[in-house]
């Protein structure tokens, strides 16, 4: 993810993208592509809540709650600024997806 989100942000864009549409910044597979991935990581925790046998209520308020209001912020940044940072911000976030599948990767091998 942390690649193809390097690539796209220098990539030369086409302006037939979306059809022309600047309000339409995924198609169908990118959209199905990132929500497979939400989901497989909601998956993972769901499973874990149900191993651990504890009440989920107060996980599930907490993470709904957090992730509602990161979701909501994100939109409002990326509205305001977003023209101006485009590249630079897509750039960032793909940097940061591959150090952190980096990181990651060097514990699970026993660097750190």
């Amino acid at each position: 993810m942390g690649g193809k989100m390097l690539y796209e942000a220098f990539k030369i864009k086409e302006e037939e993208e979306c059809g022309g549409d600047k309000t339409c910044p995924f198609d169908t597979g990118t959209l199905t592509v990132l929500a497979i991935a939400t989901s497989i990581d909601a998956l993972a925790v769901g499973l874990t809540f149900s191993f651990l046998q504890v009440s989920i209520i107060a996980p599930v308020l907490t993470i709904g709650a957090v992730t509602f209001l990161m979701s909501v912020a994100g939109v409002k940044l990326g509205s305001t600024g977003g023209h101006f940072f485009e590249h630079k911000m897509e750039a960032a976030g793909g940097l940061i997806l591959i150090f952190i599948g980096l990181k990651i990767l060097l514990e699970h091998l026993g660097f750190f």
